[in-house]
Parts: structure tokens; C-alpha cells; sequence
């Protein structure tokens, strides 16, 4: 209890609020955005480090199409139209099509799927409006699967290092394996600086029930999996189905893979990858000023600094009746060109009715923000209204500048009192 009075002093707010705020805040989905490659991507980066996936091919056009299923020597494909939304088996196309998932054995089949694949928005459960646009189609080699099984390679907070995760029980959502049938969920933790043995590698394959004449083949794939995760700084690579062919390969069939932002600078290659055409306009311009956004549904913008002061803003905001229109963490090394960018990026939103600045100015310099605040109303000439919570670093030094800059401008005491004026100023 005095841990979370000396908490609700921190941020400025009622002891009510904070207990509100708090129930509210465990169940709070923080929106966070990692990295996301399509599937031929993730593909390709195994198969560039001797991880065992089926042949594929990508194409972008009819012609590239009609190459792919004359060349690739295979007996039957499977052709997947490339978004990153989930299920595109179940997904109807805008030309007709139902499913973004297809198999034949007849080559001559491959070119007109395809046709009806891209250039055409597919619907899945994940996607909104009305669809995301095909631009890729990977054609691939369909293999039977004899046997399925589930493995991830995740970054553990728990053991704080890298775990892998097994069970023989895969092809299925591994959250309801664990809940009813939980004896067949495995873990095996990693020596970060001594890596993945071949004795714990030889354990998980016999975990995973390969035979013996499987076991040695499945224990390679798992540790160049680990070692890929290493490599690219992974934070997580999941393979479901991990599985086993009548022929006898062991093949990664499917991966989801996310990595580490921090890593970026020594992951170009792989970050160069993004497809951002699937993802607001907003936060990929957010990235390039080291603006953490994510867009929401509400009409009080947000800019906050720390993503626990973002959550508690936009909790608080939910509170007193109003609704956030993002999540805006502008870092603590923020400079005032970044402010500038912020508010110009909020005021995109044409939702926006309010703005709400939320500073808790520890590293952050209250001046500056402040600067950078008075800078950008000056020059988007902002038409909403502006409440602005500073406390911290040069807080008094912040509070003049506002205060002589002859801008229209609502100064608030406290997190209290900034979410109640902001939801105030809405329009009736």
C-alpha cells in the first residue's frame, strides 16, 4: 500500500483515481509494434542459415507466375498470397477468390490462381476495412506431413535468457495445449554464453518423440534455429508445425519470427525488409523521428513520455469519460524538432477533438518540451484544444514559456486535473 501511495504521488493523482486507474490497468493491452516479415521472408532467412523449409518461389507478377510453375520441379503446390494478417486460409479475395491458401498438382493452375490473387484486396479476420492489396504470391513446394510438432526459441523474463519451448502436441494453438493437456509442454532453458548443447538439443528431439532414425536430424535443426535466433537478435522464433515427413525430413513448415528494435542497428539487413504498406502511414513516420505511435479509435491525443505514464494517461483519460485517440511516447531523449513532429503527426488525425501533453520530466527536460511545444502550435497553427501537464526537470523555466507565449494554451496541476480538462474541452 505505501509502495502504490508513493506512486500515486509520482504521478499527481488522487489516491481514488489511482485505485480506479490501477483495476483498469490490469487488463490494459498495452499496442506495441515489432518487426514483422511476410512468410517467404522469414523462409528465406532459415533457408540462408541451412534450416530445413520447403522449396518456394515469389512472384509479383503473371509472367514471374507462369516461370515459377514451369521451373519449380515439384509434385504439388501450395500458393499463398503474402500479407501479414493472419488467417489467409479462411480470407475471401476481392476478385472472387475464397482463400489465400491453394494447392495443385496441375502446373497449368498455378498462373490462373495467382492471377486472382494479386492485385486484389484479401479479407481475413485480421485484416480491416475492406482488405489488404496482394502484391506478392509465394509458390511453394506442398509437402505431406507426417507428423506435427511445436518449438519456439523465446527470450524468457522469467529465467532472464533465452528458452526454448517444445511439444510434441503441434499444428495446433499451443496456449490451449498448455491449458488442457499441459504434461506435454516442455522447456528447456539456455546458457546465453555457452549456447544450446547437443545433449539438450538430442533431450528436446526425444521430448518431441522423433524416432531414432529422426532424432539426430531434428536435434541439428533445433540448434541451428537457436543459433539463427542469436543471430539476428531474435526475441522470438516459433515453428508450428515443426514436423516430419513421410520421406523422413524433419521441416520447419511455418514461422513467426520478431526481433529485438534495440538491434536495429546491427540488424539493417533484415529491418530494411519491413513491409510498411500494410501498416498506418502514421506510425511509419513516427519511426523515422524515434516517435514511438500507435493509432487508436478516440478523439484526446496523447503525448506522453514513458510508455507506463502513456498507459496511466490513457487509462485516466478513459476514466473521466473521454477516449484516447493514441498511444504517443516521444521517449526521454526527446528534442523540440521531435515535439514539432508529434503534433504534427497527432493533428493528422482528423478524430482528434483534444489534445492532452502528459510530462513527467525525469531525464526530460520540462523546457524543452515546452519549446518544442509552443514551436509546433505556432507553425500547424493547432485548432483543437491543448492541455498541458508539466512536472519535473525545469518545470518552472517550462511553465513561463507557456505562460509568455501568448497562445491559447491550458496549463493543468496535475494528471487529474489535465484528463478532466481535456475531456471538458470536447465538444458537446
Amino acid at each position: 500500500m505505501l509502495k502504490m501511495a508513493a506512486l500515486a504521488r509520482n504521478l499527481r493523482i488522487s489516491q481514488g483515481a489511482f485505485q480506479l486507474l490501477r483495476k483498469q490497468a490490469a487488463s490494459c493491452q498495452v499496442p506495441v509494434r515489432w518487426l514483422n516479415l511476410h512468410e517467404y521472408q522469414s523462409k528465406q532467412l532459415m533457408a540462408d542459415n541451412n534450416i530445413n523449409v520447403q522449396r518456394f518461389k515469389v512472384a509479383e507478377t503473371k509472367d514471374e507466375a507462369e516461370e515459377i510453375s514451369r521451373t519449380l520441379d515439384v509434385k504439388e503446390f501450395v500458393i499463398k498470397a503474402q500479407i501479414l494478417a493472419g488467417g489467409r486460409g479462411k480470407g475471401t479475395f476481392s476478385s472472387g477468390l475464397q482463400g489465400g491458401v491453394k494447392l495443385t498438382t496441375n502446373p497449368k493452375e498455378v498462373t490462373p490462381i495467382v492471377e486472382q490473387m494479386l492485385g486484389h484486396k484479401l479479407v481475413t479476420k485480421q485484416t480491416i476495412g475492406d482488405g489488404v492489396c496482394v502484391k506478392k504470391v509465394m509458390i511453394a513446394e506442398a509437402l505431406d506431413i507426417e507428423r506435427e510438432t511445436y518449438l519456439a526459441v523465446l527470450m524468457d523474463r522469467e529465467t532472464s535468457g533465452p528458452v526454448i519451448v517444445a511439444s510434441p502436441a503441434g499444428g495446433m494453438d499451443i496456449e490451449e495445449v498448455a491449458h488442457s493437456n499441459p504434461e506435454l509442454i516442455f522447456k528447456e532453458q539456455v546458457d546465453i554464453i555457452n549456447g544450446l548443447s547437443d545433449e539438450q538439443a538430442k533431450r528436446l528431439a526425444e521430448k518431441l518423440e522423433f524416432t531414432e532414425e529422426l532424432r539426430d536430424q531434428a536435434a541439428n535443426q533445433i540448434k541451428k534455429l537457436y543459433e539463427l535466433f542469436i543471430k539476428v537478435d531474435a526475441t522470438q522464433i516459433e515453428i508450428n508445425p515443426f514436423g516430419e515427413t513421410p520421406d523422413g525430413r524433419v521441416v520447419c513448415f511455418d514461422a513467426k519470427m520478431n526481433f529485438d528494435d534495440n538491434a536495429m542497428f546491427r540488424q539493417k539487413e533484415i529491418f530494411e525488409q519491413e513491409d510498411s504498406s500494410e501498416i498506418d502511414p502514421r506510425e511509419v513516420e513516427a519511426t523515422k523521428y524515434n516517435l514511438n505511435y500507435i493509432g487508436m479509435d478516440g478523439n484526446i491525443a496523447c503525448l506522453v513520455n514513458g510508455a507506463g505514464l502513456a498507459m496511466a494517461t490513457m487509462d485516466i483519460i478513459k476514466l473521466y469519460g473521454g477516449s484516447p485517440a493514441n498511444f504517443l511516447d516521444v521517449g526521454g531523449a526527446v528534442q523540440e524538432d521531435q515535439v514539432y513532429h508529434a503534433f504534427r503527426i497527432l493533428t493528422q488525425d482528423t478524430r482528434v477533438n483534444s489534445i492532452l501533453v502528459n510530462i513527467f520530466g525525469g531525464i526530460v527536460n520540462c523546457a524543452t518540451i515546452a519549446n518544442g511545444i509552443t514551436n509546433a502550435c505556432k507553425s500547424i497553427d493547432v485548432q483543437v484544444p491543448l492541455v498541458v501537464r508539466l512536472e519535473g526537470t525545469n518545470v518552472n523555466e517550462a511553465k513561463t514559456i507557456i505562460s509568455n507565449s501568448g497562445l491559447k494554451i491550458t496549463t493543468a496541476s496535475d494528471l487529474d486535473d489535465a484528463a478532466k480538462k481535456a475531456v471538458d474541452s470536447l465538444p458537446v
